[in-house]
């Protein structure tokens, strides 16, 4: 896709699901690895505040597992900060420890981890809005997971696109109408680099199996597979939502 294509098509898509989730006077906090969903995510916020009158500051988080790797990981986002001009929070988490004092798997116990040092910093910094760059795959790959492991119909929801975190701060993902692909036209169109995890491509995990060897072979079938993930997730959510407010 070109880069006029893409901003006649793809931009304004961008812009009107981002207007469902800030509005003007938010205090928004990115989540940012570095990696190109979180790039993209934070580029485009700040040309939306600029639009749309938010505060803007990211955050990144050393999980303490990959020594100098992180280092450098954390480097790079805090240089991007300095270029952008926007200002940048780091924080390090022991998520090895967390896994073990509540009985966690490394991922989940980087997770929580993760979560306790990112509303500590929104705090700090007087956030209501926690912006994290999941997009459409990570929603198709979540759900496809879900369904491998063996879930209730509420795992069918995936990732929500919004979420109290704690009293007065909420999650929003505003990157969640579009794809991988299109996150890395949007980093190609806009001169932007980032980095890679190399660890998202080892197969020992199970969630990048799915991402490199079973949503392909479904799309293969099914071009539109990962829309139609995301539109059953947020019928199903809907659904849940109308059944609880019927039962309270």
């Amino acid at each position: 896709m070109t880069k006029k294509s893409f901003n006649a098509s793809v931009l304004p898509k961008m812009r009107t699901f981002a207007a469902r989730l800030i509005s003007r006077g938010d205090s928004v906090l990115v989540g940012l690895s570095g990696g190109a969903d979180s790039v993209c995510l934070l580029h485009f916020l700040q040309y939306l505040a600029k639009e749309k009158h938010f505060s803007l500051a990211a955050v990144h988080v050393n999980h303490g597992l990959r020594g100098p790797a992180a280092k450098a990981d954390e480097l790079f986002c805090r240089n991007l900060c300095g270029q952008l001009d926007i200002e940048f929070f780091s924080t390090q988490v022991n998520a090895r420890q967390t896994a073990e004092q509540f009985n966690l798997s490394p991922e989940h116990g980087a997770r929580k981890a993760r979560y306790t040092a990112l509303l500590k910093i929104a705090r700090k910094w007087g956030a209501n809005k926690l912006a994290l760059g999941h997009q459409l795959d990570d929603q198709a790959e979540t759900i496809l997971l879900n369904l491998l492991r063996g879930t209730k119909a509420k795992g069918l929801m995936g990732i929500p696109i919004q979420r109290p975190l704690a009293k007065g701060v909420e999650i929003v993902r505003p990157l969640m109408c579009i794809t991988r692909q299109e996150t890395e036209e949007y980093l190609q169109n806009n001169g932007l680099t980032h980095i890679t995890d190399q660890t998202n491509f080892d197969d020992v995990y199970t969630r990048n199996w799915v991402r490199g060897t079973l949503l392909p072979l479904l799309e293969s079938k099914q071009p539109k597979i990962k829309s139609h993930l995301a539109l059953m997730a947020a019928e199903l959510e809907t659904l849940f939502k109308k059944s609880a407010h019927k039962s309270s």
